[in-house]
């Protein structure tokens, strides 16, 4: 009960800002103390580690879960009729406005990567780290002997 009622005031909440002509997410943001985003962010990267692109079956696995978080509970006399009936304008619309939301919320996401202090440096500036991930990604399990010996100084 109180999460739809805490649904329905930021739902207004943001319709307000809206018609005003501001972005609801920078209002709500000012309105936190740093302490307090600070904990909520370690909370939310400790629960939930962001591992970026990993495989298209993830991502599809992401999406198809997203979408039926979305659906409305089942009604089986509902559903039978639907079979029978063509696909509506609206759920063409809602189809068409999920995508755009899709696309939206691609063009603002872009997560910054956390900075690992206890990797090795094995690069001169941010140009060669990359190079060498990607050198590391492809050759890494060829050259890892090569690299030891390297280190340990035992190599011909």
């Amino acid at each position: 009960m109180k999460q739809a009622e805490w649904l329905l005031a930021d739902d207004q909440a943001r319709e307000e800002a809206k018609a005003q002509g501001k972005d609801y997410d920078r209002l709500k943001l000012l309105s936190v103390s740093a302490v307090d985003a600070e904990r909520i962010e370690k909370k939310k990267r400790k629960r939930n580690p962001d591992l970026g692109f990993s495989t298209f079956e993830a991502q599809t696995a992401r999406q198809y879960n997203r979408l039926v978080k979305n659906l409305p509970p089942r009604d089986m006399a509902k559903y039978e009729q639907q079979k029978e009936e063509l696909d509506k304008k609206s759920s063409i619309d809602n189809m068409a406005k999920d995508l755009e939301q899709q696309i939206e919320r691609r063009k603002k996401y872009s997560r910054r990567r956390t900075y690992n202090d206890d990797a090795d440096v094995d690069f001169i500036n941010e140009r060669n780290s990359k190079f060498n991930k990607k050198l590391h990604r492809f050759y890494g399990e060829h050259t890892a002997e090569i690299k030891q010996n390297l280190e340990r100084g035992t190599a011909i």
